[in-house]
């Protein structure tokens, strides 16, 4: 069973990195759609929207998501933390599927490698901030720092 944090000291902040992640996206989606909306929905041109390529899929899928991040970070639940999980996984594997087929007809959201970066960079802290900002009641924390006083761990602190 994977262990998480329950009520992490630094979880404000880990909440306070998400929405900001969530607001760029929605940003993002708004401008790429005001970019793209007479455009075909996959099309392939060179629309760029906050140094992003993009088309009016990828804007309207980020508009979704933006939106998605946010409701997430201004939870105070466990559904936040469950959403960030969902979207820093959903961000991975898609900027990996999407460099998969960067130079191809298969590139249907338009991605360019520095999307593609973004994507994993928004990713990997997502996810990170999922693990971390896990709500519990206050007896949880206190056995999580009682387990970690615990006399064998003590003889291998310096």
């Amino acid at each position: 069973m994977p262990h998480f944090p329950v009520n992490h000291p630094a979880r404000p902040l880990y909440r306070i990195l998400s929405g900001l992640i969530g607001v760029y996206i929605l940003v993002f989606g708004v401008w790429g759609v005001a970019e793209t909306i007479g455009d075909p929905l996959f099309g392939r041109d060179g629309t760029w929207a906050l140094g992003l390529r993009t088309n009016l899929a990828f804007s309207l899928a980020s508009l979704i998501f933006g939106v998605f991040l946010i409701i997430g970070a201004s939870r105070r639940t466990n559904l936040g933390h469950y959403m960030n999980l969902t979207a820093g996984v959903v961000f991975l594997v898609t900027s990996i599927l999407m460099m998969s087929v960067l130079q191809t007809d298969a590139n249907f959201l338009n991605f360019s490698m520095s999307t593609v970066v973004v994507s994993m960079l928004f990713g990997l802290i997502l996810l990170g901030t999922g693990l971390y900002d896990k709500v519990g009641p206050p007896e949880s924390a206190e056995a999580e720092l009682e387990n970690r006083k615990h006399p064998v761990a003590d003889v291998h602190r310096p």
